[in-house]
């Protein structure tokens, strides 16, 4: 696939099936999260890979939107300290996870861990290190993915589908 159609053709997968993901696969994944650019080449992450079921029970727990960790194969929580870009870089590698994810044809969903303290006490995480977000891997279930925390996606999400560009893009100034 490339990198375009990826790009385009990635949406969050929220269900997936009973099906574990190759160690293969598995390793291209944290490889992209390797190899994501970051502020002055800090590389600030670390990967906590989680795959023990009670565990992702336990993460699902932490965040608002963040049940769709209970069903995946694996969630692997990207872990920051504090510094002024360690936001953007963690966000920069998660994506480049997701897109490696779905060019291998594993869904993923981003939750945010609202309970950050729950969180870091459950994974063991050092003081002074931020957990910018967990992220659910898995083969997409088959049927619809219509509904979000039990709700219908349009009632959850700001909209549906893409704004056109001519919207969001300005030249040479606003």
């Amino acid at each position: 696939m490339n990198v375009f159609e990826c790009i385009r053709g990635m949406r969050a997968a929220r269900r997936f099936a009973d099906r574990p993901i190759p160690e293969k696969i598995l390793g291209r994944i944290l490889e992209a999260g390797r190899w994501a650019g970051s502020a002055k080449n800090r590389q600030p992450w670390h990967f906590i890979v989680v795959r023990d079921r009670t565990m992702l029970d336990r993460l699902a727990t932490c965040g608002q939107y963040a049940s769709h960790l209970r069903g995946a194969a694996v969630a692997v929580v990207i872990v920051t300290g504090s510094a002024r870009y360690d936001d953007l870089d963690a966000g920069r590698c998660g994506q480049n996870m997701m897109l490696a994810a779905w060019a291998d044809g594993v869904g993923s969903c981003i939750a945010s861990l609202h309970n950050e303290a729950k969180a870091c006490a459950a994974l063991g995480v050092p003081g002074g290190m931020k957990i910018q977000m967990a992220i659910s891997f898995g083969y997409p279930a088959p049927g619809p993915d219509d509904k979000i925390e039990g709700l219908p996606k349009a009632q959850v999400l700001a909209s549906l589908g893409r704004k056109p560009l001519a919207e969001l893009v300005h030249h040479d100034r606003w």
